[in-house]
């Protein structure tokens, strides 16, 4: 797996040309044959070892993409053998509040039974020192999956997206042909919920400028960036432990016990399900919602009116078991 260059105008073009630069849909395009679907697994009062972790992932995404055989089966449906599979963490809030390592190697297992290299999978994230600190080892090659940061590796040249022209990650841009959001459930004190949408502003170099009127519709517009909508396969959320208020930094007083993992082939879905999750923490607080604390998600309902997935509470179908 080599980083590669950055795109030119005329591979911008290309992609324009194929229908990806409109913001054609996720859904639309096939990605997810389960549109508002969101699957959980429940792990057990025993804690997270590598067995929990595995049945748990494996069983959040048996229900996320509704296969009765293995998981590796359905995975399979989304991700081909030739692809390079880049997995974007959330780690801002390490080590407390980031994905677990155990969780994110039983997905790795989980894509290597489904027919991809491991050679061609990327655990990554902005930086390598913020991986570190949530207990991943950087590895440049070799190993059972790669694993290292974007570290200011952009794109030559900015491309545009709706209201963003930013400068992409290489890894997103040229590197990888397929990927997977594994975020954190937890509050953000701007846009509302940083779970797997917020997580791709890790992969432009200027998420400081797009953070204005609660992060709307900038969100969406790199969402549905053909660079990013064009490969999105899954979100995996980290539910272990959620995080309902102080966010995105990691502040104890917010945090709570959720002890689920879930998963999703629809990215607004997946949101969508943990904005409830934490709405849900907060009115058992007797803390006001999010649209109260003047910061609700509403880039949800711009990526849904975009066409990327489903926004709407009333088509959101949890499969819980």
């Amino acid at each position: 797996m080599s980083r590669g260059r950055g795109p030119t105008r005329r591979e911008l073009a290309q992609l324009a040309a194929a229908g990806l630069l409109a913001g054609r849909s996720v859904v639309a395009a096939g990605a997810t044959p389960r549109p508002g679907v969101v699957g959980t697994a429940t792990l057990g009062a025993a804690g997270l070892d590598r067995a929990a972790a595995r049945q748990a992932v494996e069983l959040a995404v048996q229900r996320a993409l509704g296969v009765d055989r293995a998981p590796a089966a359905g995975l399979a449906s989304l991700f081909s053998p030739s692809d390079s599979v880049g997995v974007k963490l959330n780690c801002l809030a390490a080590p407390r509040l980031s994905p677990r390592v155990e969780l994110v190697e039983a997905l790795v297992d989980l894509l290597a039974e489904a027919g991809v290299s491991r050679s061609q999978i990327l655990v990554f994230e902005r930086s390598s020192r913020e991986l570190e600190r949530a207990g991943f080892a950087i590895r440049r090659s070799g190993g059972p999956y790669l694993c290292y940061g974007t570290d200011n590796q952009w794109d030559r040249e900015p491309s545009t997206s709706g209201s963003i022209g930013s400068c992409f990650a290489r890894e997103v841009s040229t590197t990888c042909s397929a990927l997977i959001s594994f975020g954190v459930v937890k509050d953000h004190d701007l846009s509302g919920v940083s779970a797997g949408i917020k997580n791709w502003y890790g992969v432009i170099h200027n998420p400081n400028k797009y953070h204005g009127s609660n992060c709307n519709p900038y969100m969406a517009d790199v969402l549905r960036h053909p660079f990013i909508a064009g490969k999105l396969r899954l979100t995996v959320l980290d539910g272990v432990e959620a995080q309902c208020q102080g966010g995105p930094a990691f502040y104890p007083g917010g945090v709570f016990p959720l002890g689920v993992v879930a998963a999703s082939a629809d990215p607004v879905a997946a949101d969508l399900w943990a904005w409830r999750v934490l709405e849900a923490e907060r009115a058992r607080r007797g803390l006001p919602t999010l649209e109260a604390d003047r910061r609700a998600p509403s880039f949800i309902a711009t990526a849904a009116r975009y066409g990327l997935g489903v926004g709407d509470v009333a088509q959101l179908k949890v499969v819980a078991g």
